[in-house]
């Protein structure tokens, strides 16, 4: 009996060890790819970061010069899976809350750094993943706690939360023109009817080179990006404007599929033009009867939208004709003027058109724009022109208002403001690890962890702005265990203020949705053991 339990005392020994250095190689090179794309963005945090130049390889040479994190992160070119998902992270954080592209991908960097000391140290990846899901609950329950409620008449709050937006933007010089400008747009587009909705859609973002980011200026009205069509010397300026979108050709007709016709003599060859020319009358005459004076004509494809002849006949007529209009830009133009787009010549009615006091064609820097204004019943829409000495300055000023937009949608679906300044991060990683001791075995191990990894981003901020990052959050420690909740770095003065005097604030869901977002991906990224490659 003693010599058959021994027979399988061994061989229950070996079946018991299984090899996990394969396992453990793989989650290792996750976690270090992860964590260099944290870094690589880490640098541009915060209103002292740097600034990145993104140059393309190919044959277009783009250069675009950002520190706007979702922007960098999509730009570059990422091949390991883990890597990409930290870039994913960035999207998400975009489309979630449009601000806190960079701190999201720095929270995770950090996260993933103490996961890997937690598993050095022989914690269960399944444990450290559990941990920090209890974690993102907690913080969120602390921001929360921490959270200041706004009402949307408060337009001084909301001026300030978009200023910290553009605080760390290239573009932060202008910020006090930008942030009155993008609340103004965004406070003209919310619906009463349903005012915690603010669709981004019905602002629109004309660029137009030449002046300086200062000449930037909100439109009531309506812009194109082009010029009248001056061909038969049409007119430029329309006052008491009856305004037309259509989306039909005012050309002569083809035939539907590609076939020649022969002409033989001349008198066939007059008949021809001269039918095209009455068709051609009679359409510019229906649209003259129904009163029509400014004609927008959308881009075709098959066949062009107006000929020489056609641009003729309307200007004798007295209309102004704006060609080329997108034909994504139709349904912001009809909700814009209050009329509907007309598909047919046969359902040109007046009750279809649009009305505006004038309609001009002006001079804006180089080139010339159509700007329509006086708009009666115009929807709730609005148009930011953004001027800029070149290229690269306008296309950062657009990314830095649409983020600036971004915080203040954030505000009207969630109406809560937090303190900026790496204080709501503090206070977090304070009381979780108060929390964690309060816990039992690896759960308050990891916890307390995680509470550390909180400290990254006052550190980067102290660090981006030439401070010394260990006695900054030291002190800043200090005062948040002296109950002062809304302690925060202010880099100007390189001290730790009260950051709600400084009116460095941000929306609570770009908070909550950083830290939530963070979690969930690193979660992911622990919870991998092995990466199967398929044809």
């Amino acid at each position: 009996m003693a010599a058959a339990a021994a027979a399988t005392a061994p061989s229950r020994k070996t079946e018991t060890y299984t090899d996990t250095k394969r396992r453990d190689d793989v989650r290792g090179a996750n976690i270090a790819a992860a964590r260099a794309v944290a870094d690589a963005v880490r640098t541009s945090l915060g209103p002292r970061g740097m600034d990145k130049m993104i140059s393309s390889g190919d044959q277009a040479q783009e250069v675009i010069i950002t520190n706007d994190g979702a922007t960098i992160l999509s730009r570059m070119a990422l091949l390991q899976p883990a890597a990409r998902m930290l870039a994913e992270l960035s999207r998400s954080q975009d489309a979630a809350a449009g601000d806190g592209t960079t701190t999201v991908v720095v929270l995770a960097g950090s996260l993933l750094r103490r996961a890997q000391s937690l598993l050095s140290a022989g914690a269960h990846p399944t444990a450290a993943a559990d941990a920090l899901h209890r974690l993102a609950t907690r913080a969120v329950e602390i921001l929360h706690a921490m959270a200041i409620p706004i009402e949307l008449s408060d337009r001084e709050s909301l001026v300030k939360s978009a200023s910290t937006a553009l605080n760390s933007k290239v573009v932060s010089q202008y910020s006090t023109l930008l942030s009155p400008l993008a609340v103004d747009a965004a406070l003209s587009v919310v619906d009463p009817a349903h005012p915690d909705l603010l669709d981004l859609r019905d602002i629109r973002i004309v660029k137009k080179l030449g002046g300086t980011v200062d000449d930037t200026e909100l439109v009531r009205g309506l812009i194109f990006d082009k010029k009248a069509s001056h061909a038969a010397g049409g007119p430029s300026r329309v006052e008491n404007a009856k305004i037309a979108v259509i989306q039909f050709q005012i050309s002569p007709p083809k035939t539907d599929i590609e076939q020649s016709v022969i002409v033989s003599d001349y008198a066939q060859m007059d008949r021809i033009l001269r039918e095209e020319r009455n068709y051609i009358l009679g359409m510019v005459k229906k649209i003259k009867a129904a009163g029509c004076n400014v004609l927008l004509i959308q881009k075709s494809i098959l066949r062009d939208a107006v000929t020489d002849l056609s641009l003729h006949y309307l200007a004798k007529a007295k209309i102004l004709v704006v060609k080329d209009v997108e034909r994504d830009e139709i349904e912001f133009i009809t909700k814009t003027l209050n009329c509907l787009p007309i598909a047919n010549i046969e359902h040109f009615r007046t009750d279809k058109l649009g009305y505006a006091d004038v309609v001009e064609e002006i001079s804006v820097g180089e080139g010339k724009v159509v700007k329509i204004t006086g708009i009666r019943d115009m929807g709730r829409t609005a148009t930011v022109l953004v001027r800029g000495s070149n290229q690269l300055v306008i296309d950062e000023a657009e990314r830095s208002l649409h983020d600036a937009l971004c915080v203040i949608r954030c505000l009207v679906n969630k109406r809560f403001l937090i303190a900026g300044g790496g204080a709501p991060e503090i206070e977090m990683s304070m009381q979780l690890a108060a929390w964690a001791k309060e816990l039992r075995g690896m759960e308050s191990y990891c916890i307390k962890e995680f509470a550390e990894a909180l400290e990254v981003i006052p550190y980067t901020l102290a660090e981006n702005a030439g401070l010394n990052p260990i006695s900054i959050v030291t002190e800043l420690r200090n005062r948040h265990a002296r109950g002062e909740k809304n302690a925060g770095i202010n880099v100007r003065k390189g001290q730790i203020t009260n950051i709600l005097e400084e009116n460095v604030v941000q929306p609570l869901l770009v908070s909550t949705s950083a830290i939530t977002l963070a979690c969930e991906c690193v979660r992911m990224i622990l919870k991998i053991d092995d990466i199967v490659t398929v044809r």
